[in-house]
């Protein structure tokens, strides 16, 4: 859990004891931490999420299909029209795949990440799919927050107190 997120959250979602110690919900994006109670129009934001995504999709594959239209009348050959519309099929597949798999687990590594960024922006489309279809269910990466965030609060309550110092002994009445 974040430092930010430890500062922003309060105990009515959910997070920490009476004295606002423990683990926080850490906010996921477009919901905050919507995603512990359910509330706080999460609804609606799930709804948004998902006609944002859709909509971004759409405008997304319009652009593309203006740019092959653009390929078309440069009459650049029927090989290069196949191989953009490969190009940004594979990446679209590539990065639904890999955004659908960041909802449900951390990446493993920083360098794949980065390395996956320029695909991940050629397929864009995947992506926003991605997002609308998760969305349908729940907050895109809630199940992966709310697993952490069980395991911290249930490792959180078991932990002993801390060690009251031992009473001194009273003085004896003569």
């Amino acid at each position: 859990m974040t430092e930010q997120t430890e500062n922003s959250s309060t105990d009515a979602t959910g997070g920490g004891g009476a004295d606002g110690s423990g683990p926080q919900p850490e906010p996921i994006r477009f919901f905050g931490t919507t995603w512990v109670g359910h509330d706080g129009g999460y609804g609606l934001r799930r709804a948004g999420v998902a006609a944002g995504s859709l909509a971004a999709a759409v405008a997304g594959c319009l652009v593309l299909r203006f740019a092959y239209q653009g390929l078309a009348l440069s009459d650049v050959g029927g090989f290069v029209n196949m191989l953009v519309v490969l190009i940004f099929a594979i990446c679209s597949a590539v990065a639904f795949r890999k955004t659908w798999e960041s909802f449900t687990r951390r990446p493993t590594g920083s360098a794949s990440e980065d390395s996956l960024r320029s695909l991940k922006a050629i397929g864009f489309v995947g992506t926003l799919l991605a997002y609308f279809f998760r969305s349908l269910t729940e907050a895109p990466g809630e199940k992966l927050h709310r697993d952490e965030y069980e395991t911290a609060r249930t490792r959180h309550e078991k932990r002993r107190p801390p060690r009251k110092p031992k009473p001194r002994p009273r003085p004896r009445r003569k």
